[in-house]
């Protein structure tokens, strides 16, 4: 099979299109014949060796993908070869995918390989930050940072669909009338405005409920300060760095809350499921969309994966595999 490779940690460059032998499938597991791959920020910081997840050397990036279930291991209930799946695995960036039952997804026939491969890990860490972590009402001022993003594109839809007003940043004023067109009330350009003191002007002073951040270093501590009272600050990335240090002694000024998620700590649970059963009822119901900016083929995972870096890109980037 076709597969990215890298022998060596670094940048996009290390990355090869290599012929391997597929996997064979093992108890537990389901072999897919994968179309799509989702590419996240993450995958860089995985090829830099700097992600949690550390590379077994000569390894393959990739944690999403979507296709057609090839072969089911031993023990393997409720899926079977021919059904059209997502799932959330390792070493996606290949023409076949070995993934845990536990984290494959049957797919409504209405949704593409490459609307697929979008949903996992965008929705579902979207969908838990604001009913797991946070519980999103009506009348609720909700911040989405990076919100033209994978992530931030279903954040917003999600939480405007609870009855939130939303209001969403963006890095370029080139990326305000997608945010707007998915559901924002409102979008900041974080890079040419004070995005705090916007918040603050919005909302009267009052501040926002609920702020998810995936930027890091250049937006927590202005977060922190436009938090309105009971206010609850999400940080899930760190796009342009981890934060300073914080005083957390000045939670009590408002008593406000920062906390921190990553998706792995609901893999394999009910919390897991229903995130997913929660977010395809949306997507029946026409209030939320998957939205892929840009395909690349397999071969050109290295270019993807530098548009994905240079901030400019929309929406979520997949491999067609």
């Amino acid at each position: 099979m076709k597969a990215i490779q890298f022998e060596k940690v670094g940048g996009p460059e290390v990355l090869k299109l290599v012929d391997i032998p597929k996997p064979d499938v093992k108890p537990g597991m389901v072999l897919i014949r994968n179309h799509a791959a989702g590419l996240n920020f993450a995958d860089n910081f995985f090829i830099r060796g700097e992600y949690a997840i550390k590379p077994r050397l000569p390894d393959i990036p990739g944690m999403e993908g979507a296709g057609v279930i090839e072969e089911v291991g031993e023990g393997v209930e409720g899926l079977k070869p021919g059904m059209r799946v997502a799932a959330i695995s390792q070493k996606t960036y290949a023409e076949y995918i070995l993934a845990s039952a536990k984290f494959v997804f049957p797919i409504p026939d209405n949704i593409s390989f490459a609307q697929g491969a979008a949903f996992p890990i965008q929705t579902l860490t979207a969908w838990h930050m604001l009913y797991t972590c946070d519980k999103v009402r009506p009348g609720q001022t909700v911040v989405v940072h990076s919100a033209a993003g994978g992530v931030g594109i279903v954040a917003v839809q999600i939480a405007k669909a609870a009855g939130a007003r939303v209001i969403g940043t963006v890095s370029r004023d080139d990326k305000a009338a997608l945010v707007r067109q998915y559901g924002a009330d409102e979008v900041i350009n974080y890079e040419s405005q004070d995005f705090s003191a916007e918040v603050m002007r919005i909302t009267n002073k009052r501040g926002a409920d609920l702020i998810l951040d995936a930027v890091g270093k250049p937006t927590f501590e202005k977060g922190v300060k436009c938090l309105a009272p009971l206010g609850h600050l999400i940080i899930y990335g760190r796009g342009s760095g981890l934060p300073d240090p914080f005083n957390v002694a000045r939670l009590m000024e408002k008593s406000t809350k920062i906390s921190g998620f990553v998706l792995p700590v609901v893999y394999g649970t009910d919390l897991m499921r229903a995130g997913v059963e929660a977010s395809f009822a949306l997507m029946r119901e026409g209030k939320l969309k998957m939205v892929v900016g840009k395909t690349y083929p397999l071969a050109q995972a290295a270019e993807a994966l530098r548009f994905l870096a240079s901030r400019a890109s929309t929406g979520k980037l997949v491999l067609q595999a």
